[in-house]
């Protein structure tokens, strides 16, 4: 095993060298320095009193994808440098696999790959701020981002990482963006995976604790890797340790290979080493779920606060299968999900707060969700998430993901809350897809890289597209200024000390959403869209 990790950790050294060399190639249009940027300087614009016409906030979190690959041509937006208008130079980043580089495509197709977005992941695709890693480490971690999926890229096809979508593929995403708000400088809170996403979305942190429900013995850790190979054979994995050395050692041939000639997966010995990767995978899970009590997250949700305050709330899961893959790999064939069940997209039940508030019983599956949006029962607060197929998230259909959002949207502007309500809809990380903007460093996990985030309520600014520098945090923060009356997340003054590293949401220079509102406006009507709607015109310039 640790020769394993070593090779791993010579892989992901080598590549970090070999995107440096190859930066010839061309590499993002924002020009190379130290490091990355701090905060830019942004001026937060104070919050109104009309924040309270809103009494319903949902956050509606997808999976997986970049703001360039969705939006990087949208009119107006901070895209894609050199295509449809945008101004600077068409980027080209390094392939290794074809010993050239890839430019931005405009990709049809519905199914993606995209790459692995760990922690460690992110390190390379951002490089130091040249932005020009993406495509490397999808070859090396991702099948030069097919994900190892058969028939998904064509041999000789570029990296799907390095493809966008427009209308022509989510024409509902981009009507909202048209209707409604789009914020084109939506940083996810950390710079790593599903997992320390959804815990930034409902807590502002990602932790490990060392005690039982002792939120002071919780200490920083952005990557959450999960169970290694060898807790597994422990835990009595399904399959023997003689197994597992022979999956170890064809996953280790694997990685060798992406990272030498790189070779497609249609042949049936590279798709068994890849089925062999998904084994690991699933066991993980299902180790994951028999061990939920040792997630122990232990420092305080925002949900505490809105406990105390009697403020209601709901999380909305689907049932199905989990929507990513532990440890941030790119694909992974995995297992079913539930409300009951704590997994990486479910973290609040092993919330000790939760759990001694007595609301666990506020997770609930999303057809509790619906019903409430029909009869005008929506919690104050809700956060839905979704199941793998819904989720789009690769290698799950874009127009499935589409669809799922259009129907929660639809459901609560055709309900009797829609006149009070504000959707927040955003996509939980990269993906490993590519984007050219440098996230901006607030401390030692993150900014991230920038996702979709669009802003959906009577009281939107029909058309407008935000620029201020925003993250997962400035979603709680309007959360906390509408029912909380402005309390943060701050282990000083919020009744439950932990060791948290910053306050996220009292930084000054990190946006304020409600500048996406104008609360003396006539609401805007609901606009319902259809399901599968035809596609729309390709982008312009």
């Amino acid at each position: 095993m640790p020769n394993m990790s070593r090779r791993l950790s010579g892989l992901l050294l080598a590549a970090a060298i070999m995107v440096a060399a190859l930066a010839r190639c061309g590499g993002s249009s924002t020009p190379p320095g130290p490091g990355r940027p701090s905060l830019p300087h942004t001026t937060v614009t104070s919050t109104p009193a009309g924040i309270h016409k809103i009494q319903h906030v949902v956050v509606i979190v997808q999976e997986n994808r970049s703001f360039d690959s969705f939006f990087g041509t949208y009119p107006g937006a901070d895209g894609i440098p050199g295509i449809a208008g945008n101004p600077g130079t068409v980027p080209c980043l390094p392939d290794p696999r074809l010993g050239a580089c890839d430019e931005p495509y405009h990709d049809p197709a519905l199914t993606n790959g995209g790459g692995a977005h760990s922690a460690r992941n992110a390190l390379i695709d951002i490089d130091n701020g040249l932005m020009n890693g993406f495509v490397a480490m999808s070859e090396i971690s991702g099948g030069r981002g097919c994900g190892g999926f058969a028939g998904v890229c064509d041999p000789g096809s570029p990296s799907d990482v390095m493809g966008y979508h427009d209308a022509r593929e989510i024409p509902n995403y981009w009507t909202y963006a048209k209707h409604f708000a789009l914020d084109d400088h939506m940083f996810e809170s950390d710079a790593s995976w599903s997992l320390p996403a959804h815990l930034y979305l409902v807590s502002e942190w990602s932790a490990r604790c060392r005690i039982q429900g002792d939120p002071m013995s919780c200490h920083n850790d952005n990557e959450l890797g999960g169970f290694s190979l060898r807790q597994i054979a422990a835990a009595g994995g399904r399959f023997s340790r003689a197994a597992l050395r022979h999956c170890i050692s064809s996953r280790s041939l694997q990685i060798a290979g992406r990272a030498g000639a790189l070779t497609s997966f249609r042949s049936p010995l590279q798709l068994a080493k890849f089925e062999c990767n998904n084994m690991i995978a699933r066991e993980k899970a299902r180790v994951n779920a028999r061990n939920v009590r040792d997630n122990n997250y232990a420092w305080t949700d925002l949900t505490y606060l809105l406990h105390k305050r009697g403020v209601p709330w709901g999380y909305f899961t689907a049932r199905g299968g989990a929507p990513d893959c532990e440890n941030g790999i790119a694909n992974c064939h995995t297992a079913p999900i539930s409300p009951g069940t704590p997994n990486i997209w479910n973290p609040l039940p092993s919330f000790t707060d939760v759990q001694q508030d007595g609301q666990l019983g506020d997770v609930q599956a999303n057809t509790h969700f619906f019903k409430d949006a029909r009869a005008g029962t929506l919690p104050a607060v809700s956060w839905v998430v979704p199941d793998q197929a819904h989720s789009d998230h690769p290698p799950s259909n874009i127009h499935a993901g589409q669809a799922y959002v259009t129907s929660l949207i639809n459901a609560v502007m055709h309900g009797p809350n829609w006149d009070s309500t504000a959707i927040f809809l955003v996509w939980d990380d990269w993906g490993g897809f590519y984007d050219h903007v440098v996230p901006p460093a607030v401390d030692r996990n993150g900014f991230g890289i920038r996702v979709p985030s669009l802003v959906i309520s009577p009281y939107a600014r029909a058309g407008f597209i935000d620029h201020q520098t925003l993250s997962f945090d400035s979603i709680v923060r309007f959360i906390e200024d509408d029912f909380l009356g402005g309390q943060r997340l701050d282990p000083r003054t919020d009744g439950r000390p932990d060791r948290r590293i910053d306050v996220r949401d009292a930084n000054p220079e990190v946006g304020n959403l409600a500048a996406d509102f104008n609360f003396r406006q006539s609401p805007l009507p609901p606009l319902m869209l259809p399901l599968n709607p035809p596609p729309g015109p390709a982008s312009t310039g």
